[in-house]
C-alpha cells in the first residue's frame, strides 16, 4: 500500500478500549465519555482483574483503562499478567489517589500510563489517544 493509503487507514481505524473497574456507575460514566469521542470505541468492560485478563486476550484492545483497587484480582496483578502475555499491551492505570508507591508499582508491572480519577475528565481522552497511537 502507498503511504497515503496507510495513513488514511490509520485515521479511519478506531482506538479500541477495554474499561476495567468494579464500580458500575464509574464504568458507565467513562464509557459514556469515550463513546462520544470520534476514533475511540469501547469494545468491552470488566468488573475485576480476572475478567480483564480474559477479555484483554480475547478482544486485544489497543488501550486498557484499569482501576487499581478491585475484588477478585486487583489492577496491578491484572496488569502484570496481561503484560506478561502481551508485552505490547497499553494499560492506563486509574486510581482514586496519587500514592507514589502505586505509581511506581504500576510502572514496574508494565503500565504505560497512570491517571488519578479526579483528573479523568480533562486527561483521559488525551492519554487514550496518546497510547493508541503507539
Amino acid at each position: 500500500m502507498k503511504t497515503a493509503e496507510l495513513a488514511a487507514n490509520n485515521l479511519e481505524r478506531s482506538i479500541h478500549v477495554l474499561i476495567v473497574d468494579d464500580e458500575l456507575p464509574f464504568t458507565e460514566m467513562v464509557q459514556a465519555l469515550l463513546e462520544v469521542e470520534p476514533g475511540i470505541e469501547v469494545v468491552g468492560t470488566a468488573p475485576d482483574g480476572k475478567q480483564a485478563v480474559a477479555l484483554a486476550l480475547e478482544l486485544a484492545p489497543d488501550v486498557i483503562v484499569m482501576d487499581i483497587s478491585m475484588p477478585v484480582m486487583n489492577g496491578l496483578d491484572a496488569t502484570r499478567e496481561i503484560c506478561g502475555q502481551n508485552p505490547t499491551a497499553s494499560i492506563l492505570i486509574l486510581t482514586g489517589g496519587s500514592n507514589v508507591v502505586d505509581v511506581d508499582e504500576a510502572r514496574m508491572v508494565g503500565a504505560a500510563a497512570y491517571l488519578t480519577k479526579d483528573r479523568i475528565a480533562g486527561e483521559l481522552v488525551a492519554e487514550i489517544r496518546n497510547l493508541g497511537a503507539e
